[in-house]
């Protein structure tokens, strides 16, 4: 009786762990712009960046210390691979649980480079890539960014 006990403790632990593990969900360039539209006095950070892209992978760190760095202000860091949707819960999700990323993460439900110009004129598509934006002021960057260089970035637009 003991056992059946433990093992029904050690599988209600499990799951409850599992509701917790952060969601990817699905977002379109228009739903994003509503997002950023929600905040007027609000710096959006926006990495673009896919779980294949070594690049990529490097700098997420950089970007969950700095949304550290900047709790409680009105700043909000907003991750989205550019991953194909169907790779959401193969290889984004479970990247996203092993790299222990947290906050706003989403899978950009765009068909491939359709989307880059909506972004910004200045994206040539490749990643990462990093929209920084506060009202009408707008900052994208091509390439990585160390946690110096977003602390800088975000200076300029604020």
């Amino acid at each position: 009786m003991t056992n059946k006990f433990l093992y029904t403790i050690a599988f209600c632990l499990l799951l409850s762990l599992q509701l917790r593990a952060q969601q990817v969900k699905l977002l379109t360039v228009s739903q994003l712009e509503s997002r950023i539209k929600q905040g007027k006095d609000t710096i959006y950070v926006i990495n673009f960046w896919a779980t294949w892209c070594k690049p990529c992978v490097k700098e997420l760190p950089e970007f969950e210390k700095f949304k550290t760095s900047v709790k409680g202000k009105p700043v909000k860091v907003i991750l989205i691979s550019t991953d194909l949707k169907s790779k959401l819960l193969s290889n984004v999700q479970p990247f996203v649980k092993a790299h222990q990323l947290t906050g706003e993460i989403y899978l950009l439900n765009e068909a491939p480079n359709s989307y880059t110009e909506k972004i910004s004129a200045d994206w040539s598509g490749a990643l990462p890539g990093t929209l920084i934006v506060k009202g009408s002021k707008k900052k994208f960057h091509e390439g990585a960014y160390t946690y110096e260089e977003l602390v800088t970035a975000v200076k300029q637009v604020d």
